[in-house]
């Protein structure tokens, strides 16, 4: 009777799902939805507008990510998205609505830890870099009816990034994802019409709220 007793406890183990645990050596890859929002400080557009400043708007847009798990806390995530955003004119350009926009995209590193790996709910948090490419810059066609036929150029951005966020089990592989990271993202943007050039820093250091799924390989 033992041994019949210990057979069954056996079998009922295998088909209870493994409790989900994250582990060194793991793969956890997310897809989410993310709101990037810019926190932005503009300078002036010198010299023409020394009174007109600019403004960056949000956007919405889907984001991948790849965490590898170094220890059963530590991990390192590498944060791949891109994301449009309309330019307005602000103070003495406010008149001319958008005046230009462009494609962001701004590959993030971060190492992690995380806090409870063997818990159904996961939170962690990060800290590490992000390097930022601005391509697809376009005038709007108010600011080239105002001033004339103008070419817009946003320098790269170099900076850190934080981050939070919390993994939360919905079978023993998939997990719900919540996360938010702060990117310091710092450019200057040079508009040239002619032979004139104007210019105008503005730190963006967008807030990212993001929801998503996950998977753990």
């Amino acid at each position: 009777m033992r041994i019949v007793f210990l057979a069954l406890a056996a079998a009922t183990a295998l088909t209870v799902p493994a409790h989900a645990q994250t582990q060194a050596g793991d793969v956890l890859v997310r897809l989410r939805g993310i709101m990037v929002s810019p926190t932005e400080e503009s300078g002036p557009v010198l010299p023409a507008f020394p009174t007109g400043e600019v403004a960056v708007g949000d956007s919405v847009m889907p984001e991948v990510d790849f965490t590898y798990m170094i220890t059963d806390h530590i991990g390192t995530e590498l944060i791949l998205a891109t994301t449009k955003h309309d330019v307005t004119g602000a103070g003495a350009l406010n008149g001319l609505g958008k005046v230009a926009d462009t494609w962001v995209l701004p590959p993030t590193l971060t190492l992690q830890y995380h806090f409870a790996p063997k818990g159904k709910v996961r939170p962690y948090v990060g800290a590490g870099v992000n390097y930022t490419i601005f391509y697809s810059e376009d005038a709007s066609d108010s600011l080239e009816n105002a001033i004339g036929t103008t070419s817009v150029k946003m320098d790269d951005s170099f900076g850190y990034a934080l981050q939070a966020g919390v993994d939360i089990d919905l079978t023993d592989r998939v997990f719900l994802n919540l996360d938010v990271k702060y990117i310091d993202i710092d450019t200057t943007a040079r508009l040239t019409t002619g032979g004139a050039v104007n210019r105008v820093d503005v730190s963006i250091d967008p807030i990212v709220a993001g929801i998503g799924i996950g998977m753990r390989f």
